[in-house]
Formats: structure tokens, C-alpha cells, sequence
């Protein structure tokens, strides 16, 4: 076991290992020791299959360029494994935590700097103090996390489904994802130009010039000058937050168009203008891709998110246009049809759902027919509707009052769903009871692959962090399973691409999607892969379905 840190920044370059509780070494770049020349050695180690301990494979694995999921151990995800609710996972945490050691952290070392930034001319015993430092927590650490890894049952998940997913999105990072500049500049002129016509009108009807994005002011217009009804007076001025302005909305078309300023000028910042300046030389947006951030499990993304890119809206969906594959490729984009209701059916094992599934009946309509006591050829599109909003609110243990804001009804008739849907599917409401009870006996809840989610907030004081705690028990088996179902799914078909040498490449993983882009003569191949793979992830007593689409765009694909 060699506990290895790659210290790197603008200027300097170097290497610590630590091969014992007494010998820890720094190799810095001078002279005939170049930085290429410490690269070398490095993949000579990692060739050797040294076996070899770090923090975050995947920020240096450009350097190690390893996919032999068995041969490095990261300290960091199995931290991140054994307890996803921390918001780090730096080497003084994982000291701290699970060896007892207090080591100095990186900004007291380095203070008054940012880890991207680590000044050219830092003091040399510095760099050394920190590369040493994190080397040494790198090769102590390992025993101690493999043996809680064990003892949690996650040992397995570790080795199977996060180490493998490392190289995956290492390579996802890598291929990036291309983007019309042209197109993404012409799509910020239309937003500005319905921004600009929007400011015009409301500047018209409020008989004066005023800063709309300020809330004091704008609540000023609303509930002082126009005397709006519903204005609520908080320590800084009226409230505008957006649920005080949509009950407005049916009734005022002024609110609607602040409503629908506020949705473009965000449009315009965060996509048009916020995603132009991540594409490089290369006309493709290489974000990156977490693994350790969210505590269910699923996998996050940074620098820019694309995750977050808005569907419901047209001009939200407009920027999926943007997003092309270059020349010589398409997208195929596959996409898991329902896949938590699946599994919710699967946990729970209620026969009326399973049922619904295996004989590919139209759920929310299954649903309306038992919850509304009608039969199935006689469901309304509006019981439909509400069937699918207590289908997916369920699943986050939504409550009558959350049911009856969204469905715009009384809280009696929410209770009543709720009430009818729980004596349509029995299996449910018993799994959802048995999850809550086994997270309080336990402290946590455990995904169908023995991920665990700690929910400390059950055994709080105060009643809504309980509640709160009592929807997170209920929810993360489901959504956690669906993020291991997503990993498995990933990671096998990067692999078939690669042992069948196909040049197409996985590009971006959005919930439960995945984007590929694909050479023209590979396509047909690449669907089935991804179909495949996909759909054979895990085994549930319900098929798990998934749409797969081609287009030339992202929009078109999706």
C-alpha cells in the first residue's frame, strides 16, 4: 500500500509517497527531475499495479490514466460512501474522522488562498507540509475505511458501482459536449429582445421606471401604488417571492409579465450568458461531474450544471438546441421511463401495481381507475392529471396540504386521495410505514443495493425536521436505488463501447438519461447497448423501460 499525492499549480509540480507510518517523500520538479519525468515514474508504479492509495482518482487520473477499477483505493468516495451528509472530503476531515488526527487543513497552510490558486512563489516547506500531509492521511486511512466499508456492507457498492463510475465520468469529462456558439449567441439576442419589449410595458403600466429584479421596490409597485390585494409586509418590504405572485397571477396580467420577466432575464444569465463562457477551444463544454455531493446517492454537475436545464417551458427547452454532435455523429439520448414509481413498485411488492406494470397498462390512468372508482376506458384526462400528481408525490411523501396546493383543491378532498390511493395499493402504504420505523431503529435508510442515508433529522426536537426526516426515509431507497441503477447502467455501457472499439462516447448523464454521441455507422449498435444495458441494470419484479431516441440536436434526441 503507497499513499500518493500529485501536487500541482501553475508553476509547480511534484509527488509524495508514503510508503510506511515513518517515511513520507516529496519530489518536486528541478533539474533533470521534470514534471514529464515524475508523470513517468508515476505510471511506472501504477503499471507495476502498485497498489496505490488517494484522494479523488478521478481529478488526477489524467496522470495516473488507470481504469483498473482494483488497483487504487480513494479515500475520498469511500468517506463520501460511509457518510454522504458531509459537505467535504478533504484529507484533514477523513484524519480527523476516522483516524482520530488533527492535520492542518489546506487554508491554514496556505491561507488567504484559494486550492485552484496556490500562489507561484508559495514557501517550498509548505508544498511540502501539504503534499506529505495528504499522502500520509492517503496510505493510513485506507485499512481504517476498507474495514468501516465492511462493517456498513458497502464494501461491494465501493469496489462495483463507485470506484468503476470514476473512470466513466472521467471519461465523460474528457469527451465534453459541443455547442453552437453561433446559435447560443442568437438565442441570447431573442431573450434580450423579449426582455426588453416585457421592461417596456411594465415600466408603461406602472407610470414610471423602477428596478424590476429588486424585491423592495417591486413590492412597493405591487401592494403600495397598485394596491394588489395578498401584499404580506416582512422587516425589508412586501414579499415577492414567486408564490405570492403566481396566486396573483390568474387575475393581473402586470404580474404575469413580471412573472415572465423574471423567467428570461434567468434564461438569459444562467444559460445564454452563464454557459458561453465554459465552452473551450475545442467548441465543447467540459463540465464536470461529482460523485460525492448529494447525499442519495445521485450523481451532480458543476461548472456549468446541466443538469438543471429547464424542459417545461418552450423557450427552456430551446437550449437542449444548442447542444449538437459534431460532424459525422448523431445524439442517441435513452431515458428510464417512470423508473421510480418502478421501483417503488418493486420495494413495496403491492400486487395492484405490479400488476398495472406487467401488463404495460397506462399507470396514472390505473391509478385514476382504482383511486376514483372508474373503470379504465372512462378515466378523464383531468383525473389522470391528479392521479399522476399523487403517483409521483407519494413517493416523496407528499403531504394533503402539498396535494392540495398542487392540485388546486381543498385539503378534505387531498386527505381523500391520499386516503383511496393508499387502500388501492396496500404493499405502499405498508412499505412507506415500515421504511420510516426501520430508518428510526437504524439511523438511516438503505438503498435495494446497501447504500446507506443517515437521517439524524428523525430524532430531532423539533417537528418539522422530523417530518422532514420521516419524507427523507421514505424517498432516498427509492431515489438512491434509482441513482445505482443509473451507475450500473453507466458503467456497463461505457465498458461495451470500449470492448467493442467503438469511438462513440457517453457525453452527459442528466437523472435518469444518458446522452451518447454517436458515429453515424455505429448507431445502430450504440441503441442497442444502451438499451440493453440499461434495461438489464437490475432485476425487478417489474421491467424497467427505457426510450431511446436519435436526433441532431439535444432537443431533437431527447
Amino acid at each position: 500500500n503507497v499513499g500518493i499525492f500529485i501536487y500541482r499549480n501553475k508553476d509547480n509540480f511534484g509527488v509524495s509517497l508514503c510508503f510506511n507510518n515513518d517515511n513520507v517523500y516529496y519530489i518536486g520538479k528541478e533539474g533533470f527531475v521534470t514534471e514529464d519525468y515524475i508523470i513517468e515514474k508515476v505510471r511506472d508504479l501504477v503499471n507495476a499495479k502498485a497498489k496505490l492509495t488517494i484522494l479523488n482518482i478521478k481529478e488526477n487520473n489524467d496522470i495516473l490514466e488507470n481504469d483498473d477499477a482494483e488497483s487504487i483505493f480513494d479515500i475520498s468516495i469511500a468517506a463520501y460512501l460511509l457518510n454522504p451528509l458531509q459537505n467535504t472530503y478533504d484529507y484533514d476531515d477523513i484524519a480527523r474522522e476516522y483516524l482520530g488526527m488533527n492535520v492542518p487543513a489546506f487554508d491554514e497552510i496556505f491561507p488567504k488562498t484559494k486550492k485552484s490558486e496556490t500562489p507561484s512563489d508559495e514557501i517550498p516547506e509548505n508544498i511540502l507540509k501539504y503534499a506529505c500531509y495528504n499522502a500520509y492521511v492517503a496510505y493510513k486511512a485506507k485499512d481504517a475505511l476498507t474495514e468501516k466499508l465492511k462493517e456498513t456492507e458497502m464494501l461491494d457498492i465501493y469496489n462495483n458501482v463507485e470506484i468503476p463510475l470514476t473512470y466513466a465520468l472521467y471519461d465523460m469529462e474528457q469527451a465534453g459536449i459541443m455547442v453552437a456558439g453561433d446559435k447560443l449567441k442568437e438565442y441570447g439576442e431573442r431573450l434580450k429582445t423579449g426582455i426588453d419589449a416585457l421592461e417596456k410595458d411594465i415600466f408603461a403600466e406602472a407610470g414610471h421606471e423602477f428596478n424590476i429584479n429588486s424585491p423592495k421596490q417591486l413590492g412597493e409597485i405591487l401592494f403600495g401604488e397598485m394596491q394588489l390585494p395578498g401584499g404580506k409586509k416582512t422587516k425589508t418590504g412586501y414579499s415577492t417571492s414567486a408564490s405570492v405572485l403566481e396566486k396573483l397571477e390568474p387575475d393581473y396580467p402586470f404580474v404575469s409579465k413580471i412573472l415572465e420577466y423574471r423567467q428570461l432575464t434567468k434564461l438569459k444569465s444562467t444559460y445564454a450568458d452563464g454557459l458561453a463562457v465554459y465552452i473551450g477551444e475545442d467548441n465543447r463544454i467540459h463540465g464536470k461531474f461529482n460523485q460525492t455531493i448529494t447525499a442519495t446517492g445521485r450523481i451532480s454537475s458543476t461548472e456549468p450544471n446541466l443538469q438543471n436545464i429547464p424542459v417545461r417551458m418552450p423557450l427552456g427547452r430551446e437550449i437542449r438546441k444548442v447542444f449538437i454532435p459534431k460532424e459525422g455523429c448523431v445524439f442517441i439520448d435513452a431515458d428510464y421511463s417512470q423508473i421510480e414509481l418502478r421501483i417503488l413498485a418493486h420495494m413495496s411488492d403491492d400486487k395492484n401495481l405490479i400488476d398495472a406494470y406487467n401488463h404495460s397498462k397506462d399507470i396514472h390512468a390505473a391509478t385514476a381507475s382504482l383511486v376514483f372508482h372508474v373503470p379504465l376506458e372512462e378515466v378523464t384526462k383531468e383525473q389522470r392529471s391528479n392521479a399522476k400528481a399523487v403517483n409521483f408525490g407519494i413517493v416523496y411523501g407528499i403531504s394533503s396540504f402539498g396535494l392540495s396546493n398542487d392540485l388546486s383543491i381543498s385539503r378534505k378532498e387531498a386527505e381523500q386521495y391520499i386516503k383511496d390511493y393508499f387502500i388501492s395499493y396496500p404493499g405502499i402504504k405498508n412499505y412507506l410505514d415500515n421504511s420510516v420505523k426501520e430508518a428510526k431503529e437504524k439511523g438511516y435508510s438503505v438503498t435495494m443495493f446497501g447504500r446507506r442515508r443517515p437521517i439524524p433529522e428523525l430524532t430531532s426536537g423539533n417537528f418539522m425536521q422530523r417530518q422532514f426526516g420521516e419524507r427523507v426515509a421514505m424517498n432516498s431507497p427509492i431515489q438512491g436505488s434509482a441513482a445505482d441503477i443509473m451507475k450500473i447502467a453507466m458503467i456497463n455501457v461505457a465498458k461495451e463501447l470500449k470492448e467493442k472499439d467503438l469511438k462513440s462516447k457517453i457525453v452527459l448523464q442528466v437523472h435518469d438519461e444518458l446522452l451518447i454521441e454517436a458515429y453515424e455507422n455505429e448507431v445502430e449498435q450504440v441503441k442497442d447497448i444502451l438499451k440493453r444495458n440499461m434495461e438489464q441494470a437490475a432485476h425487478l419484479n417489474v421491467p424497467l423501460d427505457v426510450d431511446v431516441q436519435v436526433g441532431n440536436n439535444w432537443d431533437e434526441a431527447h
